[in-house]
């Protein structure tokens, strides 16, 4: 990413927008813009195995773990605003586990790049599932969308609940209605 580039063009577009980039308040934003904005796609820049960076362990256990509200943020690819929420990430280990932070790691790979709800919660899922050969794989997001809620509509309240599901806990209903239930319990 070329910061310089970025702030030449910040700068252009609060020219385009009617502001003066040289008053006091504007005159580091396009500097400050291009940090934000490097910081927030940073994840272009990153892997799952690279944030995993070996922290995969052999276990014994079959049972099911799940890690529950990781804040998430993330920017919408069509608006470029924020929407932001909880994730929670379910999986059935066989023979292999995650060390518990990267699943949240695995999860900002994704999410600090221009994204889509759907799609972010299946590449979740898909990148847990393939790090350890999980017997099953789930994954909720609730988020707000600055995009419904600042603009367009204009409805504050509105939450995306997406799911992505895969191994047993798709194609066993009980799994999958003990990960649902876990998951999101108040």
């Amino acid at each position: 990413m070329d910061n310089k580039r970025i702030e030449e063009l910040t700068r252009e577009l609060l020219v385009e927008l009617g502001e003066d980039p040289d008053r006091e308040g504007l005159k580091k934003t396009p500097a400050r813009f291009a940090r934000a904005m490097r910081f927030l796609t940073g994840g272009y820049g990153k892997t799952a195995p690279s944030v995993i960076n070996g922290a995969v362990f052999k276990t014994g256990s079959t049972d099911m773990v799940i890690v529950r509200d990781i804040e998430i943020y993330s920017l919408c690819e069509h608006h470029l605003l924020p929407f932001f929420g909880r994730c929670h990430i379910g999986y059935i280990a066989k023979g292999k586990v995650l060390g518990v932070s990267k699943l949240a790691r695995i999860m900002e790979v994704y999410a600090r790049r221009l994204q889509i709800q759907e799609r972010l919660t299946e590449q979740i899922a898909t990148e847990v599932k393939d790090a350890i050969d999980a017997v099953g794989v789930g994954v909720v997001m609730e988020c707000r969308h600055l995009c419904m809620m600042m603009r367009g509509v204009e409805k504050q309240n509105s939450v995306m609940t997406t799911s992505s599901v895969l191994g047993s806990f798709r194609t066993d209903p009980a799994t999958r209605a003990e990960f649902m239930n876990l998951a999101l319990r108040q």
